[in-house]
């Protein structure tokens, strides 16, 4: 495994390992390095080094048994760094990198939480993996004279614990899938953008691309679920124009081409707050509908517009509070629904089409997002006419400009510093840049970033960094940078790290992201910065 390939679980609050198929110890989360001392750091050591021969196997034979057998928790007697034996219990689950098998080690202390006067090596090891709220519930328990055999507080514990592996196994596993759809997402939507509409490979291409983009949902989710500040930094102040042009352009570039689309925009849209992620994914399940509806030669319009109501307004079913929104609109031309179908349209697994593909829950989830917004969602229909869908988001009467870019204005010849600790983003990221014209220098890690740009920061117009990087983050990173020159332009890239308010969404790019994607928020980072 490369030595620069991130570890999920470093800051991990319990001792966690990565270990080769050859018992060899790769990393070591912080808590490992202080349970069992120097052993663990620097370079890759032998897990029999912490072995203790009171186990029944070899570190070599532990590891056999559990491949074979798929055990997910065994006992394990370890060596801590004070030369005590130490025992615990593990938690292994098994993955696979570059062709090779590897375990992760997740060790948990089999003893209750110690009392604050506990001396010696078990209670250091226990202080490491215990959570703060897990210790103040067995302060308490002592209080009431339950002592630290209370069979509740080793049950809150262990199932703390539990979850606390859980998040950070999804972390984990949100970040490998946000860069591997990256790189899938970019080079295709690069090549995709350069085909002929009717090349024999574009349709092959395209199946890529939904599959893809199926898969970012669920890294997204998967980021959501273990980011703990994920509701106070979901939503940010934007335009949704912006928005809306870059969802629809993922319909013509994916064999929508056919289509009649027709965008009427309004240009000085009232800002609202919003999730771009989730109310993307809003957006295009009501745009599938709507090509399904029309067939190969339909016609599809797209409108905003700002309403305020002074009073309370009804559409339909739907009634809206007295004040701004920004009414969003799609209109087709299809078949329609029928009457009493309409009322319907809305239920959790309703649907109206065949295949096990279709499973109803489309438009309840574009209700679900819409709602979780403020907003509401209107439908009107005729049979064989067509049918609108109104979706009416609260908004700030206050203007967030409008960036129309072209695809002949996306190319540009300025020097850009790529950083992450992925080769396969930084070759995306190159290959991409590079074929609209800048030139793109790569680092793999923040010092190696921090050697390229101190040689010549004048001649760099951007950098481009990841947020969650090893040894140097990218926060760290963007503060070096600052203390060379203060008036270096950055660009954050994550698909876990949220901005934290508007200024920082205006230097940032969410992961996965397209070649379009990428390229439009270099132009609009780059004109924001010659005009201040």
């Amino acid at each position: 495994m490369k030595s620069d390939l991130i570890f999920g679980l470093e800051n991990a609050g319990w001792p966690a390992l990565l270990v080769d198929h050859s018992a060899t110890i790769r990393r070591a989360s912080q808590a490992a390095k202080s349970v069992f001392g120097s052993s663990m750091e620097g370079e890759p050591t032998l897990a029999a080094s912490i072995w203790s021969a009171e186990n029944e196997t070899t570190p070599e034979q532990f590891l056999f048994r559990v491949e074979r057998s798929g055990l997910a928790t065994l006992p394990l007697k370890l060596r801590v760094k004070e030369g005590a034996t130490a025992s615990f219990q593990c938690y292994v689950c098994t993955l696979q990198r570059d062709g090779q098998n590897y375990f992760v080690l997740q060790l948990f202390r089999e003893m209750s939480l110690p009392s604050a006067e506990s001396k010696g090596p078990a209670s250091f090891g226990a202080r490491i993996a215990a959570p703060t709220p897990v210790s103040v519930q067995r302060t308490a328990s002592e209080a009431a004279g339950t002592g630290p055999d209370n069979p509740s507080v080793e049950l809150s514990v262990a199932h703390k614990q539990k979850l606390d592996c859980a998040l950070q196994l999804s972390r984990t596993v949100a970040l490998d899938f946000n860069n591997a759809l990256t790189s899938i997402l970019g080079h295709t939507s690069l090549i995709l953008s350069k085909m002929e509409p009717n090349h024999p490979w574009r349709s092959s291409l395209v199946e890529v691309e939904k599959s893809a983009e199926k898969a970012a949902e669920t890294a997204h989710d998967l980021a959501a679920f273990s980011r703990q500040d994920k509701d106070a930094c979901g939503q940010v102040a934007g335009n949704l124009n912006d928005l809306l042009r870059r969802t629809v352009e993922l319909f013509r570039t994916s064999g929508a081409v056919n289509f009649a689309w027709r965008l009427h925009l309004e240009s000085r849209l009232y800002t609202v707050n919003f999730d771009e992620a989730k109310m993307q994914q809003a957006f295009v399940k009501i745009l599938d509908n709507a090509t399904q509806a029309v067939g190969p030669t339909g016609q599809i319009i797209v409108q905003t517009r700002n309403q305020d109501y002074g009073e309370e307004h009804e559409d339909g079913t739907v009634r809206l509070a007295p004040g701004s929104y920004v009414c969003v609109e799609f209109i087709d031309n299809g078949c329609g629904i029928a009457p009493e179908i309409l009322p319907r349209i809305f239920e959790p697994f309703f649907t109206t089409k065949s295949g096990l593909t279709h499973r109803g829950l489309g438009l309840t989830w574009v209700y679900g997002i819409v709602t979780n917004h403020g907003g509401s969602v209107a439908v009107s229909s005729q049979l064989g006419q067509g049918t609108s869908v109104r979706v009416y988001l609260p908004a700030i009467k206050k203007f967030v400009k409008d960036r129309t870019l072209k695809n002949d204005d996306l190319t540009g010849s300025q020097t850009i510093l790529m950083v992450d600790d992925e080769d396969l983003m930084l070759t995306m990221g190159q290959m991409v840049l590079s074929s609209f014209g800048y030139r793109v220098l790569t680092a793999n890690s923040g010092q190696k970033a921090l050697q390229i740009f101190s040689q010549a920061p004048s001649e760099i117009d951007l950098v481009i960094t990841d947020l969650v990087m090893p040894q140097m983050s990218g926060r760290e990173l963007m503060e070096h940078l600052r203390r060379i020159s203060s008036e270096v332009k950055i660009l954050c890239a994550s698909g876990f790290v949220r901005p934290a308010n508007t200024e920082e969404e205006e230097t940032y790019l969410q992961k996965p992201f397209t070649s379009q994607d990428l390229l439009r928020k270099v132009k609009q980072v780059l004109a924001n910065s010659d005009t201040t």
